[in-house]
């Protein structure tokens, strides 16, 4: 039997954006420094409706509970975080990891100082093997450069049984469809951007954020590169409304 074909878990680079490679994560780490303080009310007019009730149900069905240990990776301003907290109550425990030090300052504003926050990358996690019971991901999975990487760090610091949910934004399949939302994430939303108060910066990082849409593994491809790290039941989960870019990728380690 020959042997399955390798996945390709790196991101296309954006060098219309920062230039070169070895330049990404210097970009994205400024980029997201300097949009921390405008960054909820734009997301807000991005979230098509969704907001905290999707985020905390989303989390519920990839099996977090109360009492758990939780690392929420891309932390950004606490949104997918503060809904893990409702969940976990006071018996669980928080951990927050983001490569910006201004996003980490509106997580500590929004979350309190209970929260362990943690400056660092998805590919090499500060924390030991099997430290956590859920691993979270809000929106964050096309700003990792090689998934592959970040993955098999998901796996070694989950416990065994321990659950994974990553919350992403997929680029619609039908051509319209995705026009609709280009026009929408390049067009209206930095203009709206400007209505609520954000800078230049701001517009820019929702034009970089529809770039990284377009540009992200397809979803089969972060399945399999789940199953590649050594993850089971790795699926991939999309309401079925035309105009859904809303998606979760669940797993559970072995």
């Amino acid at each position: 039997m020959k042997p399955p074909p390798p996945v390709d878990a790196l991101q296309r680079p954006l060098l219309e954006h920062y230039g070169t490679a070895p330049a990404r994560a210097g970009f994205v780490r400024a980029l997201f420094d300097g949009t921390a303080g405008s960054y909820d009310r734009v997301e807000a007019i991005l979230a098509l409706g969704t907001g905290p009730w999707y985020r905390g149900q989303a989390l519920r069905r990839a099996g977090l509970q109360a009492g758990q240990r939780a690392l929420d990776i891309g932390i950004g301003t606490g949104l997918v975080a503060e809904r893990a907290l409702h969940i976990i109550g006071d018996a669980g425990e928080l951990v927050g990891l983001d490569p910006s030090v201004g996003m980490l300052g509106q997580a500590r504003r929004r979350l309190g100082p209970t929260v362990g926050l943690v400056c660092g990358l998805a590919e090499a996690l500060p924390f030991p093997d099997r430290s956590f019971d859920f691993l979270s991901m809000g929106y964050a999975l096309r700003h990792i450069e090689d998934i592959g990487v970040a993955f098999r760090e998901f796996y070694r610091v989950l416990r065994p049984g321990g659950r994974l949910c990553l919350l992403e934004i997929t680029r619609p399949q039908r051509p319209w469809s995705r026009a609709l939302l280009k026009a929408y994430m390049r067009g209206v939303v930095p203009r709206l951007a400007r209505l609520v108060g954000a800078g230049p910066t701001t517009a820019q990082l929702w034009r970089y954020y529809w770039d990284t849409i377009e540009a992200c593994v397809p979803p089969q491809q972060v399945v399999e590169t789940l199953r590649t790290a050594g993850f089971a039941e790795a699926r991939h989960h999309v309401d079925q409304k035309p105009l859904s870019v809303f998606a979760e990728f669940q797993a559970r380690r072995t």
